[in-house]
């Protein structure tokens, strides 16, 4: 697939870290426009033998678990130690502008003021999961920029633990230490996807927050004994405000990270992620047609209005619509 020069310029500034050109470049590759796609796909290409080498993190918990201090913290701690970070902080929506509502830049101020990080908010836009539909662009433009960690933040809402674990090295739940919030976690299904969990805001109630790593650890025992092969992720207690715990983290991303590696479980998860999004990529592609089809949108209002009424079965009406869509 060939590349218009104007976009091999923007490819070869990736490259060499011009945060202006890895902005521009995320920016065609969240394009929604049907033009634009031809463009993103081929500027895609020229990024990808460039990508691979970073450490990609999920990071996902319950609204007001703290994830953006922790982030922040973490961020500020791996820069001390000479990384690049780059964080794809996906914010929930406006429904009215379809724009973000937080904004990760105001809530990671110190970390944004440092060279070696970038922030990308994204608003989720109604995608399910609460991740941006294009945050995988964005997270393999981030590596081919150099950066040695991405960490990719969603707003814990929904199948959002699904989605980040899909497309990440590395799953990461952030818990409070409120007691009954590590069961919420346990019955959402969080536990089956996350590598990694924090219990953080220690500094609020230090005896609560070990309480609730020992009854996530004896939880995560059984369950392991029966899912994960005996092996359980690790649950660490954190005060992201006070710095404590951070490094003890990191320390343990990098012993789970090479044990994947050395272990080659890292490298298929990466291609069983390409193959995924592949699939997704199409999945959408032919949905998108299938509503623009013209007989299937001359038929829709009919037959929506005859399954609400209970004239017509939803699979019957679901195959005559796909009958118009083949024929």
């Amino acid at each position: 697939m060939s590349i218009p020069p104007a976009d091999q310029s923007l490819a070869d500034g990736v490259r060499r870290g011009d945060r202006r050109a890895l902005a521009r470049a995320i920016t065609l590759l969240e394009s929604t426009r049907p033009d634009h796609r031809p463009r993103a796909d081929a500027l895609l290409n020229a990024l990808l033998p460039h990508t691979g080498r970073a450490l990609r993190l999920g990071i996902s918990g319950v609204p007001g678990a703290g994830k953006s201090t922790f982030i922040e913290t973490l961020g500020l701690h791996l820069i001390g130690r000479g990384q690049c970070v780059a964080v794809l902080a996906v914010d929930p929506s406006s429904s009215i502008s379809g724009g973000s509502i937080l904004g990760d830049k105001t809530r990671m101020e110190r970390l944004a003021q440092q060279p070696a990080a970038y922030i990308r908010p994204s608003p989720a836009g109604g995608a399910p999961g609460g991740v941006a539909g294009h945050t995988r662009e964005a997270l393999l433009a981030c590596e081919a920029a150099g950066f040695d960690l991405v960490i990719v933040e969603t707003v814990g809402i929904g199948q959002s633990e699904a989605t980040v674990a899909g497309m990440t090295d590395l799953f990461v739940l952030v818990q409070l230490p409120n007691a009954g919030d590590e069961l919420q976690a346990i019955k959402r299904g969080a536990m089956e996807l996350a590598d990694l969990i924090v219990v953080n805001k220690a500094d609020l109630d230090a005896a609560a927050a070990e309480r609730a790593r020992a009854t996530l650890a004896g939880a995560l025992g059984a369950f392991a004994a029966h899912s994960r092969g005996g092996r359980p992720p690790p649950v660490l207690v954190v005060s992201a405000l006070r710095g404590d715990g951070i490094a003890e983290f990191h320390a343990a991303v990098e012993r789970e990270a090479e044990t994947r590696r050395s272990s080659g479980a890292f490298a298929e998860r990466r291609r069983q992620q390409a193959l995924a999004w592949m699939w997704d990529t199409v999945h959408a592609g032919l949905l998108a047609d299938f509503h623009e089809h013209p007989a299937v949108r001359a038929a829709l209002p009919a037959l929506l209005a005859d399954v609400a009424a209970a004239r017509i079965a939803p699979p019957a009406a679901a195959r005559a619509l796909l009958d118009r869509f083949e024929h």
